[in-house]
């Protein structure tokens, strides 16, 4: 005898691969085949089946098709194949030894295929007459197929009833059937309701329920398949809601009452603590004397499988489900109440899963109580998503009384501060607050948390400023709360109070806090006092760092300095402090994973991305950038800074359809619901992208915008990003008597302050005051000043743009530096990636090449390349600049950029301008002198 086994987990296996060893047997093996096919009930057996006797192997030979009774043999077709002519349907009347030792003595015409179907419930005649086709004289092309639930067998292990020898001419194989696995699971999924209607956590949920028994899995879809109209996508709660199909329902509750009656409390203790569990476990949740004998007949039924070291288990979870809900009510809440008991006595405490045993036992406050104990265990490890979707849960249900209702509802409003947004969140904190009976008190703290909520995660600053300051008079009596409000509307980041007005919150907010005594109080006061004084420029911030309480015993005071260090480090990249802002960041995203606060370690990390665009480490920035801002959509108090550094980098590139995309797009920031910060940038680069286009008007419209913003608020270190581009934008109108109104505004709101990266874009603004008075001398040396500070920061992108600057001037003055500034200039900004910069001061270097050396005369062959020139324009084109923009980039005519794409779109194959975009990647610039129609360089 030849035996082999195709065993395991076919469901981490493609498809085909579960019968590729059943169908090639017969193709490879002389003699007789037989097949033991054995899985679980809904494992797929009859589909398997089908499709073997669909391949080639079998397509040519006769086959029977019979199904195992406790009366008998029941043919279920007709015969199938090429073969001669099958038998008709109907029972196969004794003997029937004699029929099946006829079919297996008939002339070998065609190859005979016998598969003989739920074996399990063939009574012994039956498998008499199947073995006699084995056993004695046999055809050598038989295969006999015996397929069967493993666990329903009379005999365990023993397909035949008892035990048998092969014969040794047979080859045996045997094949086991798995359950799917999620990827699997996935895949039916999406093939019966479709890829649309699979949303999130559906395939998850479902796999998790079924166990991965394809019966099952098909069952639940038919009961989650959408009504016709319907294409709301499908997710966990749906599949929760379907409940228990009513095929498992009754295999499961047939298994149940086929169990002695004193076994049956295992299986129920299984099926109320609906996860695996150890024998110990079971008894001391069922109290069944004999547990072990219990345990092991349910085993036998196939009702519970052992779950390796985790003990035992419903094979399909949903199993369980059909027991809980067959239970009576008054053994349910028993089973439940020893569940809790028996995990209440764990160490650590499971507390989420006694909650639920506790609920289920119908003790109302000893579940609550479980709940908050749950909730306060996952905030302290910083699982808050964990904590936030229990306690919605909980306060869903209507029988939460008030007291317990209040304090759970504070407890979700501060995991909701600490983690991810949560629209349901807010519902909760709104209908909380809006209670009439609700203690004053409380209805303040609820407040509190609602308007920290709305200001940060939610990004609608000006409600929460509104319910922030309602919360402090609803909090007269808790100052250590009070507080808190006040020290949050001290913040000037905050749009919608001015920076007189923050301060005065801030005072107040230090009043209260001392008057508390509370130390949390006043470490979270003392983090925003930091985060004010330095994101304003004022001298005296940096001397409260070493004050903050990283060390402190109170985890709560650890987690106040480790959003002080987050963000002083985003006020140290607004006021130029570069090296002060990778420290800070650096050490408050690492203090802030450590004490559990998420939020604070996203503020960080879009901060840090800012600051890398800011010192120009370009390499990796677009795509963390563009996944940080994609992860942090819908929160534009995160999206927002890694939003700016991906417009500024795509404005320096070229890629105008970007910078638009972000600049004006649907998650562009808006006025009011961004940070004044952000939105600062944000008018920086409108105003920039206005000027390149040569929209001056814009330009001048966005400037005024900015200008409003910035002296409404009265935090002039926040104009070092805007400052230089709007009073361009204002010159370029003619308005010098304005420009220098607004120059000596700025000057006056620098008084005093620490900000490095707006004295520099001052010193910028008065060259371009000089610039335009015509003192070409003092315009050149003033943007040398600013080239220098920026380089110094370091902000190497400005120092480039700065030294452009310096050099277009002293070269239209003749001065012997300035084509050696723009060369270096070219070089800085190519070494960058500044592929528009790069490009647009190229075309000023070319205007001021000495004709001596410029390119003769005549064009210089390329044959089928793309010429320098071509290649410049062709990039620029993909990106998305219109003709017009490229000319005026590039000092060409429209009609020379329209003249040079239709060269590279002919040279390059491309169909469209878009097709540009296939060119290989520009080769790192070695400067203007590198290019063989540079100027030579001058000292």
């Amino acid at each position: 005898m030849t035996e082999g086994t195709a065993v395991g987990a076919d469901g981490a296996r493609p498809a085909r691969e579960r019968w590729w060893r059943l169908r090639t047997t017969r193709a490879r093996t002389r003699g007789p085949v037989l097949l033991l096919v054995e899985g679980a009930a809904g494992t797929g057996k009859s589909a398997l089946l089908t499709r073997l006797l669909e391949c080639r192997e079998f397509a040519a030979a006769e086959h029977h098709l019979l199904d195992c009774t406790p009366t008998g043999l029941r043919t279920r077709e007709p015969a199938r194949g090429e073969g001669k002519p099958g038998r008709p349907d109907g029972t196969l009347r004794p003997p029937a030894e004699s029929l099946l030792a006829a079919l297996a003595s008939d002339p070998p015409a065609h190859p005979l295929v016998l598969v003989a179907e739920d074996a399990h419930l063939a009574d012994e005649e039956s498998l008499n007459a199947l073995w006699g086709c084995l056993d004695g004289p046999v055809r050598e092309d038989l295969t006999l197929v015996l397929a069967y639930r493993p666990e329903e067998l009379p005999v365990p292990g023993l397909p035949w009833g008892r035990e048998r020898d092969y014969p040794a001419r047979l080859t045996v194989l045997r094949h086991r059937l798995a359950p799917l696995d999620e990827e699997r699971t996935g895949d039916l999924a999406r093939t019966a309701l479709g890829p649309g209607l699979c949303g999130p956590g559906f395939t998850a949920r479902l796999h998790a329920r079924s166990g991965g028994n394809p019966q099952v899995l098909v069952d639940l879809l038919g009961l989650c398949a959408p009504a016709d109209g319907d294409t709301r996508p499908r997710t966990a709660e749906d599949v929760d809601e379907a409940g228990v199909p009513a095929r498992l329902a009754t295999l499961t509750l047939r298994r149940l009452a086929a169990l002695p009656g004193p076994y049956r409390p295992v299986v129920e203790a299984a099926a109320v603590l609906d996860a695996p569990a150890l024998s110990g476990e079971l008894a001391a949740v069922s109290r069944c004397p004999d547990h072990e004998a219990a345990l092991t007949a349910a085993l036998a039924t196939g009702l519970l499988e052992e779950s390796g070291q985790d003990g035992y288990r419903f094979g399909v979870p949903l199993a369980a489900r059909a027991v809980r809900e067959h239970l009576p009510g008054p053994v349910r809440e028993r089973l439940h109440r020893a569940a809790a008991e028996m995990l209440g006595r764990e160490q650590p405490v499971p507390w989420e899963r006694v909650a639920g045993h506790r609920r289920g036992a119908r003790q109302l406050r000893l579940w609550l109580r479980a709940v908050e104990r749950a909730a306060r265990h996952y905030g302290g490890t910083g699982d808050h998503l964990a904590a936030i979707s229990l306690l919605e849960r909980t306060l869903a249900v209507a029988r939460v009384p008030r007291q317990l209702r209040d304090r759970l509802a504070i407890l979700l409003a501060h995991n909701a501060l600490e983690g991810p947004r949560s629209d349901r969140a807010v519902q909760v904190l709104r209908q909380i607050i809006d209670d009439p009976d609700l203690d004053r008190g409380v209805r303040g703290e609820a407040r509190l948390d609602l308007g920290m909520l709305l200001s940060n995660q939610a990004g609608q600053p000006l409600e929460g400023n509104t319910e922030l300051i309602r919360a402090v008079e609803e909090l007269a009596d808790r100052p250590a709360l009070a507080s808190r409000a006040m020290s949050h509307l001290a913040m000037p980041d905050w749009p919608g109070l001015s920076l007189a007005e923050n301060m005065r919150w801030l005072e107040g907010a230090e009043e209260a806090a001392e008057r508390s005594g509370d130390e949390v109080a006043r470490a979270a006061v003392l983090a925003n006092r930091l985060s004010a004084l330095l994101g304003t420029g004022h001298p005296a911030a940096r001397a409260l760092l070493d004050r903050l309480p990283r060390a402190h015993e109170l985890l709560a005071c650890r987690q106040h300095a480790a959003r002080g260090l987050v963000n002083a480090g985003e006020d140290a990249v607004g006021i130029g402090d570069y090296a002060l802002a990778t420290r800070l960041l650096a050490e408050g995203i690492e203090l802030s994973r450590r004490t559990g606060t998420p939020y604070n370690v996203a503020s960080g990390r879009g901060a840090q991305l800012l600051c890398d665009w800011m010192t120009g480490h370009w390499e990796d920035l677009p795509e963390q950038a563009r996944a940080f801002a994609d992860e942090s959509e819908g929160m534009p108090m995160l999206s927002g800074l890694p939003g700016m550094a991906l417009a500024g980098l795509a404005l320096a590139r070229g890629d105008w359809a970007e910078v638009e995309r972000r600049l004006y797009g649907p998650h562009a920031p808006a006025e009011n619901a961004a940070p004044v910060t952000v939105m600062a940038m944000a008018s920086a680069l409108r105003i920039r992208l206005a000027l390149a286009r040569g929209q001056r008007e814009e330009a001048a419209g966005e400037t005024a915008v900015a200008w409003r913003r910035l002296r409404a608020k009265g935090v002039w270190v926040w104009a070092a990003e805007s400052a230089p581009w709007a009073l361009d934008a204002v010159l370029g109108m003619g308005q010098r008597e304005q420009a220098r109104s607004m120059a000596e505004e700025f000057a006056a709101g620098l008084e005093g302050r620490d900000a490095p990266a707006a004295s520099a874009a001052l010193e910028w603004c008065r060259g371009a005051l000089a610039e335009a008075e015509g003192e070409v001398a003092e315009a050149v040396g003033r943007f040398r000043g600013a080239g220098a500070a920026f380089a110094a920061l370091p902000r190497p992108y400005l120092a480039a743009l700065a030294t452009e600057r310096a050099g277009t001037l002293a070269a239209a003055a003749g001065t012997d530096r300035a084509l050696g500034e723009l060369q270096r200039a070219v070089a800085e900004l190519s070494g960058l990636g500044a592929l528009w910069d790069a490009a647009r001061v190229r075309a000023v270097l070319r205007d001021l090449q000495p004709p001596e050396e410029r390119r003769p005369r005549g064009r210089p062959s390329y044959g089928g390349r793309l010429s320098p020139r071509e290649e410049e324009v062709a990039r620029f084109a993909a990106s998305g600049l219109t003709n017009r923009e490229i000319a005026l980039t590039l000092h060409l005519s429209p009609r020379t950029v329209e003249q040079h794409i239709a060269h590279a779109m002919r040279k390059t194959g491309a169909q469209t301008r878009a097709g540009l975009a296939a060119l290989p990647p520009e080769p790192p610039d070695q400067g203007a002198a590198g290019r063989r129609d540079a100027p030579d360089a001058r000292a």
